[in-house]
């Protein structure tokens, strides 16, 4: 698996990396992905950690997508 080839600016890409590492580190992101393992493991859904790694990810990231259209229709 290599890295899409996207013509973003880098300090772009610096902070799309930044936010997920934040996100992946806060204790928030590990209780959720915990969380979903249990389920996942409960309902024999193959590659446990790799979906609930991805789906607490995908979860996250969506979140901070609506709190930003949020804010831009509050104003």
């Amino acid at each position: 698996m290599g890295i899409p080839k996207f013509d973003f600016p880098e300090e772009q890409v610096k902070k799309w990396l930044n936010q997920i590492a934040f996100i992946c580190l806060s204790e928030e992101f590990q209780s959720l992905k915990k969380e979903l393992e249990t389920i996942y493991l409960e309902s024999n859904v193959e590659n446990v950690r790799l979906t609930a790694f991805q789906d607490a990810l995908y979860a996250f990231l969506n979140q901070d997508d609506d709190e930003r259209a949020n804010k831009l229709h509050a104003y």
